[in-house]
């Protein structure tokens, strides 16, 4: 059988509920927010592992570990979050390369649930072991973020396959003999190597936010905000350069230097790495490498579109069955619920953050008033979830 025959029968015969073009925009967006925490924990574990040892002669990074360590402890909570959607996505409108992916690596599939459970478990020892001065807690951080690093490389060992249908079958019976172990591990050294690079500038610019937030806090030496302020401008500014150095090569290699894309990602970055130098407005910057965010993972879906059409595979010619009520209940979960439960937790988040002490939030408040509609959104989303399946569930039942 032909690949282009292949992965066009792999298609769900059932179809897609809505237009392939609204899916591919939501899985690119989706994957740069997964990314964005990706980056965020990584780097902010990665920098308290450094900390922890100097904390010890410098009151600065006393104050600064475990501020990072608690930032990479809930990156890593919202990173799992996120991360459901880009794959639900892929999964809807490229059927085929996540299949063959769960086939080629299903005993590294298997195996990066438990290590990333691993890895999150050992990531509150290391909090509580800091946080007790344990003189293990060093390592203790060092082999949590090893976990969670192997658990990134398997990931990217499953997209690499995803967008690789040519060598499938080599890979799946090399030398024709079928190998279906599930030990397949292919990585693209220099794609990784730019997407594990991009943790540097995204600390950095997180450590100038960090700084300008707490600028308005008493508890909190001018000092020791400018130590970090110029930290997070060293690390924004090195990190920038190193990545923009492998996406160059790496778009090179690709042949695709010259697209409009990857030239409207290289100016961006080049704000970027300007805004970042002069740090004036962090949070301007911080838009700006949304911005960023948001191109390279368009980069990264025009890669797989070009490998993907280049076989024959048509994406929006994918069969369409439309179904109003998924997509209705999708939009009210997505913006309504979603919106506002964001809305809230940035908005205690923010409350608390600029508090010097405990935060309450007062009856009728901004915070009080977005706890009620989350809680009052949620109950009603329950309802009609529930309410809509049964419905559909009795229907089909007594339709039978």
């Amino acid at each position: 059988m032909e690949i282009s025959t292949f992965v066009n029968v792999m298609r769900d015969s059932a179809g897609i509920p809505f237009y392939p073009v609204v899916f591919q925009g939501l899985y690119v967006l989706t994957w740069a927010l997964h990314a964005a925490f990706v980056l965020l924990a990584l780097g902010s574990m990665g920098l308290s592992i450094y900390g922890s040892t100097q904390q010890k002669s410098n009151p600065y990074w006393k104050i600064l570990t475990p501020h990072l360590i608690m930032t990479g402890k809930i990156s890593v909570s919202v990173l799992i979050v996120l991360g459901v959607a880009p794959l639900l996505f892929t999964q809807v409108i490229y059927d085929s390369g996540w299949y063959v992916a769960n086939t080629l690596s299903g005993a590294w599939v298997f195996i990066f649930i438990y290590a990333l459970v691993i890895g999150y478990m050992m990531y509150y020892w290391y909090q509580y072991a800091n946080k007790k001065g344990s003189s293990g807690n060093t390592l203790i951080g060092l082999i949590s973020f090893a976990i969670l690093v192997f658990c990134g490389v398997l990931m990217h060992n499953f997209a690499v396959e995803a967008i690789s249908p040519t060598k499938w079958m080599e890979w799946y019976a090399p030398n024709g003999v079928v190998d279906n172990a599930g030990w397949n591990m292919h990585l693209d050294l220099l794609r990784l190597g730019f997407m594990v690079s991009l943790m540097i500038p995204v600390t950095g610019i997180f450590m100038q936010n960090y700084s300008r937030f707490l600028s308005t806090r008493e508890d909190f030496e001018p000092k020791y905000l400018e130590f970090v302020t110029n930290l997070g401008t060293k690390m924004a500014v090195i990190g920038l350069v190193i990545s923009a150095g492998l996406f160059a090569a790496w778009m090179l290699r690709e042949n695709l230097l010259l697209h409009p894309l990857s030239l409207a990602t290289v100016i961006s970055v080049v704000m970027l790495l300007v805004l970042a130098a002069k740090n004036t407005n962090s949070y301007i910057t911080t838009g700006v490498l949304v911005v960023v965010a948001l191109l390279i993972s368009g980069v990264r879906e025009l890669i797989r579109y070009n490998v993907m059409s280049g076989i024959g595979y048509d994406l929006y010619g994918y069969p369409m069955n439309l179904e109003w009520e998924t997509i209705i209940m999708f939009l009210l979960t997505f913006v309504v619920l979603g919106f506002t439960g964001i809305a809230f937790i940035l908005t205690m988040a923010w409350k608390v953050g600029k508090t010097k002490g405990i935060y309450t939030a007062v009856e009728g408040s901004a915070v009080s008033r977005l706890a009620n509609a989350s809680l009052t959104l949620f109950i009603l989303w329950i309802l009609v979830y529930f309410g809509w399946g049964m419905v559909a569930l009795f229907k089909n039942t007594m339709g039978a």
